[in-house]
């Protein structure tokens, strides 16, 4: 396993500024929707992009004890809490529940995590509601090849893509990022992201020789 070194910091001075931004300009892509884009199913398997932001809304405002709390009411199931987490937050109004998220655009609150995990959450389901609607964004890599990172570290189990990149070697195209060994794999950092993540990614997007045979197995 290879990570490269000249991967963004971690540290909460780096982080929260990428996150901030990241959710200004999701607000700005959204504040132009129609009513019906609303109703587009995401990316994430059974929520639509008006719950994706909802759960945005509910992640930015869940605090460490108040996490704790929660997955002991939900018998520590993390869907079950996101499922209450996304019907607390969303409102009747697409555009009530984006209010709502213009409210905790600068806050620095999240479940007990590292904080790479705020980076894994922007940049994931930014594109999990910006890829349905065909909005295109110019993520900056350095930062989107840290929550990639940090994906290849977390097991399946808990959201993350490791078992997923077993066997392959991902090389970012677009900034410095090298890990693993086995065929390669190479495409933008955010591309990569998707994929590990389970996420639907086209074929254009990924190349190498290693690329056919990861895009049919990360799918599954």
């Amino acid at each position: 396993m290879r990570f490269n070194s000249s991967m963004a910091s971690t540290s909460p001075s780096v982080v929260w500024p990428v996150v901030h931004e990241e959710r200004r300009a999701l607000i700005h892509d959204l504040e132009s929707l129609q009513p019906f884009q609303w109703q587009t199913p995401s990316l994430c398997a059974g929520w639509d992009i008006h719950d994706v932001l909802a759960h945005m809304v509910d992640s930015a405002k869940t605090t460490r004890t108040g996490f704790m709390r929660r997955m002991i009411a939900a018998r520590m199931d993390f869907d079950h809490d996101n499922a209450v987490g996304v019907e607390r937050e969303k409102t009747r109004e697409p555009e009530m529940t984006l209010r709502r998220f213009r409210g905790v655009l600068s806050r620095t609150s999240g479940p007990p995590a590292g904080l790479a995990t705020r980076l894994v959450e922007a940049f994931l389901h930014g594109e999990d509601i910006r890829r349905p609607l065909g909005i295109h964004r110019n993520y900056p890599a350095p930062h989107v090849a840290t929550a990639l990172g940090y994906q290849l570290r977390t097991t399946t189990k808990m959201g993350g893509g490791k078992e997923i990149a077993a066997g392959w070697r991902l090389v970012a195209t677009d900034t410095a990022f090298d890990h693993g060994s086995g065929p390669a794999v190479e495409g933008p950092a955010i591309a990569l992201l998707l994929a590990v993540s389970g996420r639907p990614v086209a074929e254009t997007e990924l190349n190498g020789p290693g690329a056919p045979v990861f895009l049919q197995r990360s799918a599954q």
